[in-house]
């Protein structure tokens, strides 16, 4: 993907935003401000998609990048903080967790992967979007909560991991290679055949497909694939089992483990604890985690990853 059609995608989804946002009844500055600062973060999760803006990027920032790469996030969390909610308590933990990462990662400079700081910077991370804390940071407008928060996630990501640390192997960039349709098409197809019979069979799943779902397919098809299956595969594939198989030096090892955190992960869906979620999610994972490690490419992963979401929103309840 190059930045010109990275641009134009980021445009269509903004103005989408906006005209998705003053359908529901939002307007004012307010309103403004939250879809400028998501036009933001939205732009630092696209633009780095593009592999000539990268290696521009990384090149040029040389070892300035630990002061400038978390300026966006920051810059993005200080912005809303103020000009949307007020809150001063609620700017200063922004600032933490867009800063924290990277302050982390810096000291594990020249160093192999799989530092107690990689992991630390990770945990960071994930941890207050898992809990759902960064839902306070970002509480207007109701709709954009969840976008707000996994895009500032994701840029706090994207600057802690590739541009700081730079970790190797990640797959951040979007491109299509030879091999990558066979790998979507044949992780897909197994993952769904199992999926299906065992969610059924467990009572996880029922088949129950709905043409009222067709008006809101389009959008709930953008949400899934650039705000749930890019980022947790940036996260879980691309970050945590990166690191893993370095530690144990064993891809396969560093596949289980990341597969079974991924299905923990989705625990706390109703109802608590959902056991069979973890289960689901956690074979789910292995599919998604052996297409990364196969093409060393977020991209095949992120495509079976959102092929299953969007099968279940369509077919199943």
């Amino acid at each position: 993907m190059g930045l010109p059609v990275a641009v134009a995608l980021w445009a269509a989804l903004v103005l989408l935003a906006g005209f998705l946002g003053s359908w529901l009844g939002f307007g004012g500055p307010r309103f403004a401000f939250a879809l400028g600062v998501a036009a933001l973060l939205l732009a630092f999760e696209l633009f780095f998609a593009a592999p000539g803006v990268l290696e521009f990027v990384q090149k040029s920032l040389g070892g300035r990048g630990v002061l400038l790469a978390p300026l966006v996030p920051l810059s993005a969390v200080l912005i809303y903080s103020f000009a949307v909610t007020g809150n001063q308590r609620l700017a200063v933990a922004g600032a933490a967790y867009a800063v924290v990462p990277s302050l982390l990662l810096a000291s594990s400079a020249g160093k192999s992967p799989g530092t107690w700081e990689d992991y630390a910077a990770a945990v960071v991370l994930w941890i207050p979007v898992q809990f759902h804390w960064m839902y306070r940071l970002f509480p207007f407008p109701a709709p954009l909560t969840h976008t707000l928060s996994i895009l500032m996630a994701l840029g706090t990501g994207v600057a802690a991991f590739v541009v700081v640390r730079r970790l190797e192997g990640i797959g951040y960039a979007v491109e299509w290679r030879r091999g990558f349709a066979w790998n979507f098409g044949f992780h897909f197809l197994v993952y769904a055949a199992i999926a299906s019979f065992l969610g059924l069979k467990i009572g996880f799943l029922t088949f129950a497909p709905s043409l009222k779902r067709g008006p809101s397919l389009p959008v709930t098809v953008l949400g899934i694939l650039f705000f749930t299956a890019w980022p947790e595969e940036f996260l879980f594939r691309g970050i945590l089992q990166n690191l893993f198989s370095r530690t144990f030096r064993n891809e396969w090892a560093g596949l289980a483990v990341a597969s079974a955190i991924f299905g923990l992960s989705h625990i706390l869906h109703a109802p608590y604890p959902n056991w069979k979620y973890v289960l689901m999610a956690t074979i789910a994972g292995c599919f998604y985690g052996r297409a990364w490690m196969k093409t060393r490419s977020l991209v095949p992963g992120v495509l079976v990853h959102a092929a299953v979401d969007i099968s279940w929103h369509i077919l199943f309840r």
